[in-house]
């Protein structure tokens, strides 16, 4: 993986809640005003997600998507994934098993 691709991944850790989205958010503005063509969320390390969380996914998705970047999120834990099946967001969000497979992934 190349330092530019590192600098456009964003892992996560713990729960992801609405205590600590507004860093999420925060973070995700900063690399998306950068405008990459890719943008991966690791989610190996996270254990829950709430509403909160997913929404600030779902806006910078759809921020990415709109100047017509790809985002994508990697390394999602089981417990996780249930929560976006739940949610049917693993019918929005590309999915993928890890970062690698992320940027190999056109």
């Amino acid at each position: 993986m190349t330092r530019k691709q590192l600098s456009n991944v964003l892992p996560l850790e713990g729960e992801i809640d609405l205590h600590v989205s507004p860093e999420v958010a925060a973070s995700l503005r900063a690399m998306i005003a950068n405008k990459p063509k890719q943008l991966v969320v690791d989610l190996g390390k996270v254990t829950f997600f709430d509403s909160s969380g997913l929404a600030v996914l779902i806006q910078a998705m759809q921020t990415v998507q709109g100047y017509g970047g790809k985002f994508v999120l990697a390394n999602v834990q089981p417990s996780v994934l249930h929560i976006f099946e739940i949610a049917r967001l693993d019918q929005v969000f590309q999915i993928l098993p890890d970062v690698d497979s992320a940027f190999a992934a056109k």
